[in-house]
Formats: structure tokens, C-alpha cells, sequence
């Protein structure tokens, strides 16, 4: 066994950083990606290249829902841990190409588990979602929660992800900790994400689509602190919760080697506040299209992160002001704007 760190998805918008952290505090990363066409792929090279040079780096393209493909990377490199992070995103996508989920999301994290228990991995730590809150309306929304009622499919395969991990935990004593993204935004994330689209909207002069009528709260976290917090989580391999009692379960945790975090901001804010923060720093005046809810959207996500933050000292610091004017300050530069 190496001390080698596995990043599926390394490629994406949350995978890239998360390999580029990794490599910066000395670690050995091997990264697999299939550069799929959902998105732009070029953008996905664009953030492999920044990290394809380093020594401490190697890169398979492949597809994590081929068994023989993982099967041949895991006796390549011999991960230790594995940051999995690959999946078919997106939550209105998934409303017309369903088929897609349930490959990428379901197959693909069998496979994943599958190679994590025959060949002793370590620990594995899995992106879940802030969407499996589905309709609960208990704010702020907490991992000790019952999450049963998912309001669309890519909500259900992360739910899915969440308890396929606890039976290989409670199985094979693989220690698993997921971890529910709260709307992610920063430089390189998806063209198909809040940010992005605002932005797209504000230099092209076309009309902003807000849900809601603008009054949508999202508890938008940045980048760095997405990161922060999956490379902390990932050295804190999960252990059985002595406390967990099974006549009063506890969602988030278990007799097994199992845990569930948030990492969110902590502090949601109003979409057309996001806005207007992206217009002061464009200069330019946003074209807005007030709308009313789409099927699949909750008015607002708002997350407790106190769990993370006892078990691993970390909570999301970055302001909503902050983020914004670093992510338009890479828009600019990336986009030439």
C-alpha cells in the first residue's frame, strides 16, 4: 500500500482543487476523469493542465463505472485513500437524462466501494449533496436529520451513495465519510452553475433567470473552503461512534466506521443580493427575469456545520463578498472579459 491519494473526478470544478491542495502540501495524487461532454471539455483540460506538470501527479482517463478500468488503476497505484468525487451532476439535468445518474452516481459508486474493500483502502471519502434535505423545511439543516424525502433524482443517487456507504461500513468495516456540498461557486466551476450563468448574463446583457423572484437564500460556499474542509476530513478516517445508540439512531453516524458532514457557509444569502454583488464588481447593471419556483428547488438551504467543525477543528470562513470578487476577478481572466 502507498501513501497515494485517489481523486476520481479530478477534472472537475471541486476534483481540480482538491488535487492541487493535495499536491501543494506534498502529497502523491493519482487522478482519473472520463472528460465527458456534459460541459465544456476544454475547460476540464484547461484545469488538468494546471496540475499536469507536477511530479507527484498521475493521470488516468477513464470511466469509474468500468469496473475493468478501476480495477487496473487501483493495481497501478495502489491508493491508500480515495476523495471520490466523480459523479453526473447537475439537478434540472437529471430530470431529462435520468439513464445518466443512475450509471454515473449508482454503478460508478459500487464500483468505487468495490475496489475500496479488496484493496484495503483506508479511508473513503465521497461528495453527497445539500439537495438530499429534499422537502425537510428544518433550518439550519443538520447530518443528525432524517433525509427521506428527496425532491429529485440526483438527490436520490446521493442519498443512495450515503446508505450503500454504511452497508460497506457495517459489512467490511471500510471507514466512509460523505460529505453534503452547499451550492459551491468560486474560479472554474461549472458553466452550468448559479455564478457562472449570472455572470454570462450580466457581460452579455441578457436577462438573469431568478427563481423565486430573487428571493431564493442559498448557503453559497467557496471554493477553498469546500476544500479545506474535504482534505481535513479526509486524515480524519472515520470511526465507530461509541455514543450511537440504535433504540435513538442518529442519522449522521453509526456502531460502523461511518459519517455524514455538512460543509456549507453557514449563513445563506439571498439570490438577489449575489446579484447585485456581481454587479457592482462587473460594473454593469443585471437584465432580471423574476420567475417562480422550478420543480426540484427549495426556497432556501441554510447548513449546520457544528459536526464538522468538532470533529475536525474547520469551518467555512470565506465571506459571499470576498468569494464573489475573487471568482469575477478569474472570470475576467479566463474569459477575457
Amino acid at each position: 500500500m502507498s501513501d497515494t491519494i485517489l481523486v476520481t473526478g479530478c477534472a472537475g470544478f471541486i476534483g481540480s482543487a482538491v488535487a492541487a491542495r493535495l499536491l501543494a502540501q506534498g502529497r502523491r495524487v493519482v487522478g482519473i476523469d472520463n472528460l465527458n461532454d456534459y460541459y465544456d471539455p476544454g475547460l476540464k483540460r484547461a484545469r488538468l493542465a494546471s496540475i499536469s506538470d507536477h511530479p507527484a501527479f498521475a493521470f488516468v482517463e477513464g470511466d469509474i463505472a468500468s469496473t475493468d478500468a478501476v480495477q487496473a488503476l487501483f493495481a497501478a497505484h495502489r491508493p491508500a485513500r480515495v476523495i471520490h468525487l466523480a459523479a453526473q451532476a447537475g439537478v434540472r439535468y437529471s430530470l431529462v437524462n435520468p439513464q445518466a445518474y443512475a450509471q454515473a452516481n449508482l454503478v460508478g459508486f459500487v464500483t468505487m466501494l468495490e475496489a475500496c474493500r479488496h484493496n484495503g483502502v483506508e479511508h473513503l471519502v465521497y461528495a453527497s449533496t445539500s439537495s438530499v434535505y429534499g422537502a425537510s423545511r428544518a433550518m439550519p439543516f443538520s447530518p443528525r436529520q432524517v433525509t427521506d424525502q428527496p425532491l429529485t433524482l440526483y438527490a436520490a443517487t446521493k442519498k443512495a451513495n450515503e446508505l450503500m456507504a454504511h452497508s460497506y461500513s457495517h459489512l467490511f468495516a471500510l471507514p466512509t465519510t460523505g460529505l453534503r456540498f452547499f451550492t459551491v461557486y468560486g474560479p472554474w466551476d461549472r458553466p452550468d452553475m448559479a455564478m457562472q450563468i449570472f455572470a454570462r448574463a450580466i457581460v452579455s446583457g441578457q436577462p438573469i433567470p431568478l427563481f423565486n423572484r430573487g428571493e431564493m437564500r442559498r448557503d453559497f460556499t467557496f471554493i477553498d473552503d469546500i476544500v479545506e474542509g474535504v482534505v481535513r476530513v479526509c486524515d480524519h478516517t472515520a470511526a465507530p461512534d461509541a455514543s450511537w445508540n440504535p433504540e435513538n439512531p442518529v442519522p449522521g453516524s453509526s456502531r460502523a466506521p461511518f459519517r455524514v458532514y455538512n460543509i456549507g457557509r453557514n449563513a445563506p444569502e439571498r439570490l438577489a443580493h449575489v446579484v447585485a454583488l456581481l454587479e457592482h464588481h462587473f460594473g454593469r447593471e443585471a437584465r432580471k427575469e423574476l420567475l417562480p419556483m422550478q420543480p426540484g428547488d427549495v426556497p432556501e438551504t441554510f447548513a449546520d456545520v457544528s459536526d464538522l467543525e468538532a470533529a475536525t477543528g474547520f469551518a467555512p470562513t470565506v465571506s459571499i463578498e470576498e468569494g464573489v470578487e475573487r471568482f469575477v476577478a478569474w472570470y475576467r481572466h479566463y474569459h477575457r472579459v
